[in-house]
């Protein structure tokens, strides 16, 4: 099917065809102003620079055309020449019914997929996932959903830190304190993060410390046996620690790769850049210079002056890979803003290198999760929250909320703690994607599990809500029938659910969940208020009865697969203590 916006757009392009004007101005959008028209269309204005004409008379001749139109109830042109459109009731409810029969409900898929591999997650080994992951995360896995429901293929990485400098210093810690790694296999998580924290601390105030982490880190990744047998279960046992935090978050990786894999492949993206000359050497390090544009561009370290890989060069080379295996036409990396200039570089030695060609590099930076202060979200002690600590914190806020187990039919301690755990989660996700991605967010723990106001509890509630009016109706013995447009709140509802379309392309395109996350909160209110004017289960005659019914069901569903977008569950039920 044709949102109403397309099916404008044709009518639009017909007459700018057959009028001999360039069809590239011939689109509408929604009206700025919806209390006078329903869409409008700007073409005008730009014709008329390109045709040295008066905007006006041109809007003047598109307008008399599409007022012959038996779908147009109005069109007027103003100002310097808007044209707006009103459309009949019946052509927005014809839209509506369809709609409501196609299961991808008005969303249709790009007629250019792409192979779309995403870079998101990024924890490393040893270290506990803290609220700085909350944002790859959810992010990462809205936009991963996003752009795999327009049609693309879409590969998810979570590109785990196993080789670089912190694995050296964790052997040389172990070694330190036991003599050597001959116990390294029965460490646990909390174990081997231990050994980090006292490894960060140790190196930081004694520079020998540090230089033997480092010769440590470059024998590893020249293949010292006995290193790499420890390496193994240090990245098992980190692998499976934060596999239960994306669990429960919901995130998916399609592939566990690690900066390990890339390993090889950088030995060879240092002979390309050598076989290519653009390679130096600088005191005992291999770099590659970059241009320097409107401000400095500090040099890619590809091989450091003690033979251990640069930090950048392990991006570089995964980028080969990703096109080279998994024929990537686009890599995204949702990874925070702060690594920026990182990216400018990568992404500046892969088009020098030429192994990316034709491919779309992209970083979509975040902003951080941040306390009351404004400042860094941090735990009671100063340290950072992890982020196991964060989503039992939000379960806890819930729960109190909630009845106590038995205490509603059919809702055991199972039954309840399933519901804690999904209202938790779109609590913690919803806040975070309301935001822009690249702009940071207070977490406010008193007013985010709201079930009022822009919270993800609220909409859980609207689609709740919607499941009871159907339950009673299906238990009254009232179908859903034909959807008519009687009064204008039903026709602003219908109006908004035609734009889903619209809010699904301009979040894949812009990689921005909040437009859905926005789309909504603002449909679950218009819900809201339709409800309050337009009654349904005691509504004036049946047929009306049926239309509303068939309206609220189509609600229902635009919001779930927003919420699903989103990386949130809709529970059948919503529950509150009393």
């Amino acid at each position: 099917m044709l949102s109403l916006e397309k099916q404008l757009n044709e009518k639009i392009k017909n007459i700018f065809k057959t009028s001999g004007f360039d069809e590239k101005f011939a689109f509408v959008k929604p009206s700025d102003r919806p209390d006078l028209s329903d869409f409008q269309c700007n073409g005008a204005l730009a014709l008329a620079k390109s045709l040295k004409q008066n905007p006006r008379e041109i809007g003047q001749k598109i307008a008399d055309e599409l007022a012959d139109d038996n779908d147009i109830e109005t069109v007027s042109v103003d100002g310097p020449g808007f044209i707006n459109i009103k459309l009949k009731n019946e052509f927005v409810a014809q839209n509506m019914n369809e709609m409501a029969v196609d299961s991808r409900l008005g969303c249709a898929k790009t007629k250019n997929p792409k192979t779309v591999v995403m870079d998101f997650g990024g924890p490393n080994v040893a270290k506990a996932l803290h609220v700085g992951h909350l944002r790859s995360a959810v992010i990462g896995e809205s936009i991963r959903r996003i752009i795999d429901f327009l049609g693309n293929k879409v590969i998810s990485d979570v590109h785990f830190g196993d080789w670089g400098t912190p694995m050296g210093m964790i052997l040389s810690q172990i070694i330190f304190e036991d003599g050597d790694l001959s116990k390294v296999e029965t460490y646990d998580i909390e174990a081997i993060s231990a050994f980090y924290k006292k490894a960060n601390v140790r190196c930081k105030e004694d520079e020998k410390a540090a230089e033997t982490a480092r010769l440590i880190t470059a024998e590893l990744q020249n293949g010292n046996k006995e290193y790499v047998k420890a390496w193994k279960h240090l990245r098992a046992v980190s692998v499976n620690a934060v596999k239960e935090n994306y669990d429960e978050l919901d995130a998916h990786f399609d592939l566990w790769l690690g900066e390990s894999d890339a390993h090889e492949m950088c030995e060879k993206i240092v002979q390309i850049a050598k076989d290519k000359n653009i390679s130096e050497v600088d005191e005992g390090a291999t770099i590659i210079r970059l241009p320097e544009t409107n401000k400095p561009m500090p040099p890619v370290i590809l091989v450091k002056s003690d033979g251990g890989f640069g930090y950048q060069l392990t991006d570089i080379a995964t980028i080969k890979m990703r096109v080279d295996d998994l024929k990537a036409d686009e890599i995204i990396y949702v990874v925070d803003k702060r690594q920026s200039l990182h990216f400018e570089q990568v992404f500046q030695v892969a088009k020098m290198l030429s192994i990316a060609p034709d491919v779309n590099l992209k970083h979509v930076g975040f902003g951080t999760v941040n306390g009351a202060d404004g400042k860094p979200f941090k735990t009671r002690d100063g340290g950072v929250m992890n982020l196991k600590d964060l989503i039992e914190m939000s379960k806890n806020k819930v729960r109190s909320s909630m009845p106590k187990p038995d205490e509603v039919e059919g809702y055991g301690k199972a039954e309840i703690e399933k519901l804690v755990s999904e209202v938790a989660m779109a609590a913690i996700k919803f806040q975070d994607l309301k935001n822009t991605a690249a702009s940071g967010y207070i977490f406010d723990l008193e007013d985010f599990a709201k079930f009022d106001g822009k919270t993800g509890p609220y909409i859980q509630y609207a689609i709740a809500r919607i499941n009871s009016i159907l339950r009673k109706a299906d238990e009254s013995g009232a179908i859903q029938g034909k959807i008519i447009i009687f009064e204008n709140d039903e026709r602003t509802l219908a109006l908004k659910l035609a734009g889903f379309e619209n809010a699904v392309l301009r979040a894949g395109i812009d990689k921005e969940p909040s437009i859905i996350a926005d789309y909504a909160y603002s449909l679950a209110q218009i819900f809201s208020s339709f409800y309050n004017t337009c009654p349904i289960m005691s509504a004036e005659n049946e047929q009306v009865k049926a239309s509303r019914l068939k309206l609220a069901a189509l609600v229902r569903d635009v919001l779930k697969q927003a919420l699903y977008l989103l990386g949130i569950k809709a529970p059948e039920k919503m529950l509150k203590a009393n």
